[in-house]
């Protein structure tokens, strides 16, 4: 069976048609050919189903007989089923200050990790309070120490900048690379 996509607003079904010339599509994909509104009406009503407008742009435009009720159904299944299966990837921030403690630092590369498995990108920030920020080297190194421990996790996506009083680098999990 082919997908048709047609998006609900603004089709024109049924008595709703008012062109002259129609190409009209039979409810089993067949070519019918081109005739009045009225004949392609007929024979949609004969098998009880719907003459749907699905290419109005065309020359002549172009009709097909199919059970409308039935295909808006089934589109609004197909774009909940989409919607169920799609990811939403979040980015989850994590943040230091240059003089973080080694179990710290530990303790902060676990939780990377575990955002990583879970889909999520992470924001890595080093924050820079008072006189610490006369030594950016200090968090760029601790930056770089951070990004070697995700090494199998995750790889960098943005690298390493400054953002005002902080160093920031986002970092994707691998299997979205």
């Amino acid at each position: 069976m082919e997908v048709l996509v047609i998006s609900n607003k603004d089709i024109q079904i049924n008595e709703e048609i008012r062109d002259k010339e129609l190409r009209v599509i039979g409810s089993d994909g067949t070519q019918l050919g081109i005739m009045s509104a009225k004949e392609a009406l007929a024979i949609a009503e004969e098998n009880d189903l719907d003459l749907v407008k699905i290419a109005p742009q065309a020359t002549p435009p172009v009709c097909r007989i199919m059970d409308y009720g039935k295909y808006c159904f089934e589109q609004a299944k197909r774009e909940k089923e989409a919607r169920k299966n799609q990811k939403v990837m979040e980015v989850k921030e994590i943040r230091m200050s240059s003089t973080i403690d080694t179990h710290d630092f530990n303790t902060k590369v676990n939780q990377a990790v575990k955002f990583l498995n879970s889909g999520d990108k992470i924001k890595v920030s080093v924050r820079f309070r008072k006189r610490a920020g006369a030594h950016p080297h200090l968090g760029e190194e601790l930056l770089v120490k951070f990004k070697d421990a995700l090494s199998d996790a995750g790889t960098v996506d943005k690298p390493i900048k400054m953002e005002g009083r902080s160093l920031v680098m986002f970092v994707a999990p691998k299997s979205t690379k």
